[in-house]
């Protein structure tokens, strides 16, 4: 018999305990309590990397732990705008502007993320990374495909069909520097932006 009273006593203290933690959860969800500790999580997701500084189309500056990193495109290539003793190539300035453009308004903040197939570094010293906006796009195979972008075909990586196949479709539909340029084939495969092209008309 105690042992009953006891069983339902503690069958009480259950209900009265579900019936608080409800009421909890709905005050809570009408103050908005739950949204502003959601926020924090969403906008500081780990692995972002903030932009110091954007260096052209196929290279930026990212703050590694109060460090500054400088990071190469994996599989890309852009047009020239800083390299040493070389014009401004043909939409070189626009390439630049289209990696810092997509890369801002996505909040100047992207994840990295190397390939197997790939070195670390490059001989220059530069990470060699894949670069993801936070909503997952990858911002090297986006500039291909909006025809800001070659692909490099003269390092091996594990996206090199992807890419091919990017750039195909690009070029098929003029877009781009495909379609304001003239891209000379390279012997490897690839292409580049003949040096003898200085930039005009800001393409």
């Amino acid at each position: 018999m105690r042992r009953s009273l006891l069983s339902r006593r503690q069958r009480s203290y259950m209900s009265l305990l579900v019936m608080i933690l409800s009421f909890i959860v709905w005050y809570g969800q009408q103050q908005g309590w739950f949204g502003n500790v959601a926020t924090p999580v969403e906008t500081s997701q780990p692995g972002l990397y903030s932009i110091s500084r954007f260096v052209d189309g196929d290279t930026i500056v990212v703050n590694m732990s109060g460090k500054d990193e400088t990071i190469r495109f994996v599989g890309i290539d852009t047009p020239e705008t800083h390299k040493p003793n070389t014009p401004v190539q043909c939409y070189g300035p626009t390439a630049a502007a289209a990696t810092k453009n997509l890369i801002s308004q996505a909040g100047s903040k992207v994840r990295l993320d190397s390939d197997s197939k790939s070195t670390n570094r490059d001989r220059y010293d530069r990470l060699l990374r894949y670069v993801y906006l936070p909503d997952g796009t990858l911002v090297n195979k986006w500039l291909i495909e909006n025809g800001d972008a070659f692909y490099y075909p003269y390092f091996p990586f594990t996206k090199s069909a992807d890419f091919k196949k990017a750039e195909d479709q690009a070029m098929a539909a003029h877009k781009g520097l495909w379609g304001n340029c003239t891209p000379t084939p390279t012997d490897q495969g690839g292409y580049k932006m003949d040096e003898t092209q200085a930039q005009a008309s800001g393409q």
